[in-house]
């Protein structure tokens, strides 16, 4: 069995080519070893770049094999799997950073491709949700007869699978393209998008202009009255009655609070 610091070492090698193979590793009959471990080092990192492009497809589409391939090697070298979860390979947590805030942080893909970064937090948010905790959504005819002020007062509890992601480029249509294996054409349209999972699909829906901070509220817990009057104040034209349809038809939420 290997000792701790080696097995470090040997670790960080593995995912770092510019490392050196543990000079305390050795081979059969005491030899060096260099060949076998360059073999499994690139066994280990295509596994794992193959991994990271199943996660992330449209990411992977969208910005083409070639520079998905080095960006996955630099990422993985900075920030080894914490689980053994395939799913979990680039979320983020407190030991490591997630690839959609690596790729914010990483200048090529900025300068090159600026929405990358945006891309990669929605698909991360598609995984999240299509792996979330089962639950029934909110039956809308629990509202049926209240007041208005009544209708105002009400929370809701969010449902696992639901997250709003805002961005500055169309990334709702590279997603949907890149999922197909397709590059999308338009890329700087800002879109909302609404991320839910009612039943066992995941669903994606872009959110009118100026609603998602709607739908921030009510995740958030704010009352239905608050939220709507957050959003009139961000947009007059806020379509009230259109977005509440959205937030029960959707799934978004499972309860009242």
């Amino acid at each position: 069995m290997l000792h701790k610091p080696i097995a470090l070492k040997f670790a960080e090698a593995l995912l770092n080519p510019a490392l050196a193979k543990p000079a305390s590793l050795i081979g059969p009959h005491g030899k060096a070893a260099e060949k076998r471990f360059n073999i499994y080092r690139n066994n280990v990192a295509y596994s794992l770049v193959e991994a990271l492009g199943k996660n992330y497809p449209a990411v992977k589409t969208q910005c083409g094999n070639a520079r998905f391939t080095d960006a996955a090697l630099l990422y993985l070298g900075e920030h080894r799997p914490r689980s053994k979860m395939i799913f979990e390979l680039g979320k983020g947590s407190k030991l490591t950073t997630g690839f959609a805030d690596w790729l914010a942080g990483f200048e090529p893909a900025t300068a090159q491709t600026p929405w990358l970064a945006d891309l990669a937090n929605l698909e991360r948010c598609w995984l999240d949700a299509f792996h979330a905790e089962d639950a029934r959504p909110l039956d809308p005819s629990l509202f049926s007869g209240m007041t208005p002020d009544e209708l105002g007062n009400v929370r809701f509890v969010k449902h696992a699978a639901t997250a709003i992601i805002c961005s500055t480029y169309s990334v709702h249509i590279m997603l949907e393209a890149g999922r197909k294996g397709l590059v999308a054409p338009e890329r700087f349209t800002p879109q909302d998008v609404l991320i839910t999972r009612p039943q066992f699909t995941v669903e994606t829906r872009v959110l009118p202009e100026g609603s998602a901070i709607f739908f921030k509220q009510i995740c958030s817990g704010n009352a239905l009255g608050e939220a709507a009057e957050a959003a009139f104040a961000n947009n007059p034209a806020f379509d009230f009655s259109g977005c509440l349809s959205t937030l029960f038809q959707s799934g978004a939420t499972i309860a009242r609070a």
